[in-house]
């Protein structure tokens, strides 16, 4: 298991809670920069991030609420560990919010909501062409969240956005680990887009559920990949 933190690019700038400190560890947890199990030192986040232990405790508080790190009392955070059961569980829940959301979005989105997320779609697509799998990923997960925002439901929303962040991971895992996951993944979303265009919510609800059960079952197939330490 690594216990070593992977070495701060050489222009890297110190950071703040509010300017980026969060979505920097985020994306580093995510992105596989600091694996599964790694152990986090505070004294050696604090100089390498060039912050100070109170935004960093801040920002570990906030991982450790969407279950990207554990935190232990008197031996301090640790890159959280996926399971199988938890896996095939946060993804089930996902597909049934995605799915609610494509049934009510097709009705209620409007000709703005629709325009944009087709220039999304096809910015995201450019990303998967050059082979960014993290620029691709970030859209991929602002298209998501663009549909949920469309299918206006608030109380859909919030419960989505409590799940987003510990699903993360594993969403970017799914393509990561599995080139022709990815290549299907692209292709899923241009059914989705034509569905959502189209304005037929049973087909875009039913193409965002098997979308959701498709990375999962990408990510079950290879997690023996991954070092038992990693996977709890």
């Amino acid at each position: 298991m690594n216990e070593s933190h992977p070495p701060l690019p050489a222009n890297s700038q110190p950071v703040t809670l509010h300017d980026g400190l969060l979505g920097r560890l985020r994306d580093m947890i995510i992105e596989g920069e600091l694996a599964p199990g790694t152990r986090l030192r505070e004294r050696e986040l604090t100089e390498w991030l060039g912050v100070s232990r109170t935004p960093l405790r801040e920002a570990l508080k906030v991982l450790a609420a969407e279950r990207l790190i554990e935190l232990t009392p008197n031996r301090g955070a640790r890159i959280a560990s996926l399971t199988e059961d938890e896996i095939q569980h946060m993804f089930e829940l996902m597909g049934a919010f995605e799915a609610l959301a494509g049934r009510l979005a097709a009705t209620r989105a409007s000709e703005a909501d629709l325009l944009e997320l087709q220039a999304m779609h096809l910015q995201m697509r450019a990303h998967y062409v050059r082979k960014d799998l993290p620029a691709y990923f970030r859209l991929n997960q602002a298209i998501h969240r663009r549909i949920v925002a469309a299918a206006g439901n608030p109380m859909l929303a919030q419960s989505y956005d409590q799940l987003a962040g510990r699903i993360r991971r594993p969403r970017f895992l799914a393509s990561q680990w599995s080139a022709q996951r990815w290549a299907q993944a692209i292709e899923e979303h241009e059914g989705i887009m034509a569905a959502l265009a189209a304005r037929d919510g049973a087909l875009l609800a039913r193409l965002l559920e098997d979308h959701l059960a498709h990375k999962a079952e990408a990510l079950l197939k290879h997690l023996p990949e991954v070092p038992a330490e990693a996977v709890g």
